[in-house]
């Protein structure tokens, strides 16, 4: 295993508002992949810097941070200018899907459904957003993930106290429709669709203490729907990830309204490997356990 792969490094922590959650997944892949005989290490980019990597003989990285920093495009170029194949979406992509406004951008233009929006600026007039998109709206960071500086706004009064929240953690805030329906999550690994996740949070709130950190939330997967439409939205998904350029693995969110319309939310690149995370659990229902994920997420590490 040590000589497939040689010396790895498992990037996590970082310090992105994610650092927290990223933590816990670099912890679990670096745990798994090293009692599966890979040289695997943990590097912390908080604390020492990448340039390191090259000089310590790293010959491959997963990429385990979430949120700026590491999972935006800037980590992925520093190992492409040193020649280290990583995990998961390369640069462009990384960038992109981390920009929900943009990958909004590309996806309308490509045809695919997604909520509507509005950039949210200080001097907005927020009665306008609310006569658009109606209430309830969600504001949230434009590039964080892990819903941080989220707010599900129910009442005109909150909209600017949501943005002032959202806009202590990203310049560019954005304000999207509420679809009301059944949250659903679809994980991929290489190329292919894994089997989909249905959310259903307490009150219908997944927010980031019901992410991570109860047990409240419940996950169906299998996820209940027909097979003939599971597959539909699969597909969906799998065409969402080409336009934006992702490879490797990932983690798409999706509304699926009673009516049976999706709506796709946001792309993730790198998405959690908790305790808590979709991904693990997808990949449990396809038949590979937590370490058989680890071993062909880096498996797929490329440059380029």
């Amino acid at each position: 295993m040590k000589a497939k792969y040689g010396k790895v490094a498992v990037l996590f922590g970082g310090s992105s508002a994610e650092r927290e959650v990223s933590l816990m997944s670099g912890k679990a892949v670096l745990a798994a992949l090293q009692a599966a005989g890979v040289d695997a290490h943990a590097f912390d980019p908080a604390e020492r810097d990448l340039h390191i990597l090259k000089e310590e003989g790293f010959e491959r990285v997963f990429i385990a941070l979430h949120g700026r920093g590491g999972e935006d495009g800037t980590v992925q170029g520093a190992l492409e200018l040193m020649g280290i194949p990583y995990t998961g979406s390369g640069v462009m992509a990384s960038a992109l899907s981390m920009d929900k406004w943009r990958t909004k951008m590309v996806w309308l233009a490509s045809g695919l459904p997604t909520p509507r929006y509005a950039i949210l600026e200080a001097g907005t007039d927020w009665d306008a957003v609310v006569a658009e998109l109606g209430l309830p709206i969600f504001v949230k960071p434009a590039h964080e993930g892990s819903s941080m500086g989220a707010t599900k706004v129910t009442e005109a009064a909150q909209l600017e106290g949501a943005w002032e929240l959202a806009a202590r953690y990203d310049s560019l805030v954005i304000a999207e429709e509420f679809i009301r329906g059944d949250e659903l999550t679809a994980p991929f690994l290489e190329n292919r669709p894994l089997p989909l996740v249905r959310i259903v949070a307490p009150d219908g709130n997944y927010d980031y203490q019901n992410k991570y950190f109860t047990d409240d939330t419940r996950y169906d997967c299998p996820c209940g729907l027909p097979a003939e439409q599971e597959a539909a939205l699969q597909a969906l998904v799998m065409k969402s990830a080409r336009v934006l350029g992702c490879r490797g693995w990932g983690r798409a969110d999706l509304i699926l309204t009673a009516d049976g319309r999706p709506y796709l939310l946001e792309m993730n690149t790198t998405p959690g490997m908790t305790g808590h995370s979709l991904v693990p659990m997808s990949a449990r229902v396809a038949g590979l356990d937590f370490t058989a994920l680890c071993l062909r997420i880096l498996e797929g590490a490329r440059l380029g």
